[in-house]
């Protein structure tokens, strides 16, 4: 049996413009944040930063972070190394249907529901182009 946690207690995601990521994850979410306050400086391991944070249905927490020296002209790129994308469950494919009906009211674009041997995903980007997904096993 392995010793390393078996599930994902928070994802952080670095924000350009807090603001703006801040009402379109809410609105995505069809959530409030639950916290929304300025970190203070931890010696040897962060220099501070905003933070905003909303649960999941899940109870996982999804962070929005903002940094004062974040480069606002750098966008995420999944080719480089670190994160690639963000993964949401759906139980089924009605769920992820009923997602892609959201993300058309909210008018956020999306590549459409796209097939494999493992299931059905639904890719769209966040205000900073960070790669999200909803995706559905197949019965």
């Amino acid at each position: 049996m392995t010793v390393f946690p078996a599930a994902v207690h928070h994802i952080a995601v670095t924000v350009t413009d807090l603001e703006a990521s801040r009402v379109w994850y809410r609105q995505l979410l069809d959530a409030e944040p639950v916290l929304d306050e300025d970190v203070s400086a931890l010696p040897g391991h962060h220099e501070g930063f905003h933070h905003t944070i909303f649960v999941l249905g899940s109870g996982v927490i999804l962070a929005l972070h903002a940094h004062s020296d974040t480069d606002p002209a750098h966008r995420f790129d999944e080719r480089r190394p670190g994160l690639d994308h963000i993964g949401f469950s759906c139980a089924d494919r009605d769920e992820l249907e009923r997602v892609r009906g959201r993300l058309d009211e909210l008018g956020i674009k999306h590549g459409g529901i796209a097939g494999d041997a493992l299931g059905f995903g639904l890719s769209f980007r966040d205000p900073d182009g960070v790669a999200l997904e909803c995706w559905a096993p197949r019965p």
